[in-house]
């Protein structure tokens, strides 16, 4: 791993948006790109730039056009780009993703004395691990932090993303992140405590932390609410504090104590890890609400972001309290759209299996923006088989988009999948990229069979 190098490519990304006229940031929809674009865009207000911010879900022609055709002195791009260096044109643009490279570019004049075209950060350039070591909004805080280091105070957004990709999975933050979380302690708009980390400590009631938790699942409790309601009034642990119901934070350390323990029990031992760890808690918001725990405030970001409402997303990274009571809409859209959709799939035996890979096509059924979240919950929960790449289709109005997840066992087995979107979809006349246990891509409508026939070669060519 070359530490040094990609400390350099960041001092040169630094000093190129600190002496530019102005900037256009572009970045991608999801949690780690609204965590991104807000890091980007308090680093611009505090130099004094005028800026612009556009959302993309994926850099199509649309996003190619604004960042060539910009007028700004300076494009920034965060959590997106790196798959598409070969047709970026402009002079002047900054690149911080994690993203796979696209590999028919070639590196090049990328030293402040002939800026004519792109400074590219990106980890996989230096031996580090995109998809686990660092997010899109973790390269873009290291910008930040390059450019002043007062920007540490930014730190915990980029936890936040990193979260929001799932870099957290197994027993938390590793590589790079975790230089970043300790930037974020020591601020002190984060702590790092030792709890059970199934998803919604702050705002789900009781029995639905544990009757939806699904990462990993515990044994008797999963979907199975009468189950998780005896289980807390065997601990005599009340559901309820007068009229409202209670959540796992509302818990004296005594109770949670002795849940956690009764948990663990119930876990495989592979699994107690991932159920007990490190949590990551937003000090600077009110307990009980969805930005104080890291992987809450990154779902609520998805909530806009998947819902073309990315910018108040960003506002809300920001500090805008305005911006909270308009994404409540965008939440419960979120909630509804992702429960309906895992249902559809169940219900209507959509997930066929073939030898090395599962499938299933939602036509237009299921919103395009959500379609990897729901993948990701199949296969983590009990709706999908977990040695097997998940893929995923759904219409999009642009052809069919395709999202392909996998647990990350896999990529110690050699599965590459952001290889294997990438080469699939141009053999069918699209395109595609991503990481190796995540990825996705864009194909024509027709080409689905035949894409699924070369995305199982290329799978069971790379799993050992």
């Amino acid at each position: 791993m070359d530490l040094r190098g990609l400390e350099k490519t960041v001092r040169m990304a630094a000093a190129a948006v600190s002496g530019a006229d102005d900037v256009l940031i572009v970045s991608h929809i999801d949690a780690d790109g609204i965590s991104a674009a807000a890091i980007a865009a308090t680093v611009c207000e505090r130099l004094g730039k005028d800026y612009d911010v556009l959302f993309f879900s994926k850099m199509g022609e649309d996003a190619i056009a604004a960042v060539n055709n910009s007028s700004r002195s300076l494009v920034w791009i965060s959590d997106l780009g790196s798959g598409y260096l070969s047709q970026l044109s402009k002079d002047g643009i900054v690149i911080t993703d994690h993203h796979v490279p696209d590999s028919s570019w070639r590196r090049g004049q990328t030293s402040l004395g002939e800026f004519n075209r792109v400074i590219h950060v990106n980890p996989h350039d230096h031996g580090y691990d995109g998809s686990s070591e660092i997010s899109g909004a973790g390269v873009t805080y290291l910008v930040a932090k390059s450019i002043d280091p007062a920007n540490t105070d930014l730190a915990c957004l980029a936890v936040v993303g990193a979260c929001g990709d799932m870099q957290d999975s197994g027993n938390g933050l590793s590589g790079i992140n975790r230089t970043i979380l300790e930037d974020a302690v020591y601020e002190g708009g984060l702590e790092v405590k030792e709890d059970v980390r199934l998803y919604g400590r702050e705002t789900r009631p009781l029995i639905g932390f544990l009757q939806y938790g699904s990462d990993p699942e515990v044994p008797g409790l999963f979907n199975d609410q009468e189950a998780c309601s005896a289980f807390y009034a065997g601990l005599g642990i009340p559901l309820k504090k007068g009229n409202r119901n209670r959540c796992w934070t509302d818990l004296s350390e005594n109770e949670r104590g002795a849940a956690a323990e009764a948990l663990l029990e119930r876990v495989k031992e592979k699994d107690r890890a991932k159920l007990v760890g490190e949590t990551y808690v937003l000090t600077d918001f009110p307990k009980g609400t969805d930005r104080r725990d890291a992987k809450e405030f990154a779902t609520l970001l998805n909530s806009c972001g998947r819902y073309d409402d990315a910018p108040t997303g960003m506002r809300i990274c920001m500090g805008d309290e305005d911006a909270v009571e308009a994404s409540k809409e965008n939440r419960s859209a979120h909630k509804r759209n992702i429960s309906g959709a895992i249902d559809l799939v169940k219900k209507n035996d959509l997930l066929k299996v073939r030898r090395f890979i599962q499938y299933f096509d939602a036509g237009g059924e299921i919103k395009d923006t959500v379609l990897g979240i729901v993948a990701g919950m199949l296969l983590s929960g009990d709706g999908a088989y977990r040695g097997l790449p998940i893929i995923a289709f759904a219409d999009s109005d642009d052809g069919v988009k395709v999202s392909a997840r996998a647990e990350r066992g896999m990529a110690e087995r050699g599965l590459n999948l952001s290889e294997v979107m990438k080469k699939a979809a141009s053999m069918v006349g699209g395109f595609g990229g991503g990481h190796n246990v995540a990825a996705g891509a864009t194909i024509p409508g027709d080409r689905k069979e035949e894409f699924l026939d070369i995305v199982e070669d290329l799978v069971s060519a790379q799993v050992i």
